[in-house]
């Protein structure tokens, strides 16, 4: 009996963890939250200003396309993009532009939420100290480099910056949108 726990331990407690990979791509059935639907779909045109708050005490759970969650990594949850995506996420408070993996479902609290960052993009955004902060979110292509980085839990490399008079209309877009 000891060695069968031990090695029930050993394997994660039986969860079956889908190894880090961009294909197969998923993009699911329609799903409810708290009573609001939400429909999975591929959205090459996906640009959005909304918040992000971030996430990073689910260590070892499974995300949403059945890969263990690393909070140091450089991924996200998003509601509807499939599984994975990448994003470009901009801080409208600092114009820091990153890249991001979306691998898991979220966020499902907090209006006007569109994505919930792992603590890691939470960190190289540097909104980890605020919980929610603006951003400006995309769908992005990036290079197979940048993709590999992303998928070993890496940061990908270092995007321009945005500057204040783009950030300052945003601002002014996101702020009417309320």
């Amino acid at each position: 009996m000891l060695a069968a726990t031990v090695l029930l331990a050993a394997c994660g407690g039986g969860v079956k963890y889908r190894p880090v990979s961009d294909v197969p791509v998923k993009i699911g059935k329609p799903y409810s939250v708290r009573g609001v639907t939400y429909v999975p779909a591929a959205d090459p045109t996906y640009d959005y200003l909304g918040y992000a708050s971030w996430y990073g005490s689910e260590s070892g759970n499974q995300t949403a396309n059945g890969e263990r969650f690393r909070p140091k990594a450089v991924t996200a949850a998003h509601t509807t993009l499939p599984l994975p995506s990448y994003v470009e996420v901009t801080s409208l408070d600092t114009g820091r532009t990153i890249l991001v993996r979306i691998n898991d479902r979220g966020p499902f609290s907090g209006r006007g939420r569109i994505i919930d960052l792992s603590k890691g993009a939470a960190q190289q955004l540097g909104m980890h100290l605020k919980g929610v902060a603006p951003v400006r979110v995309r769908i992005a292509n990036p290079s197979e480099k940048d993709r590999k980085r992303l998928r070993e839990g890496q940061e990908a490399a270092e995007r321009p910056r945005v500057p204040e008079s783009v950030l300052a209309k945003w601002r002014a877009q996101l702020a009417a949108e309320k």
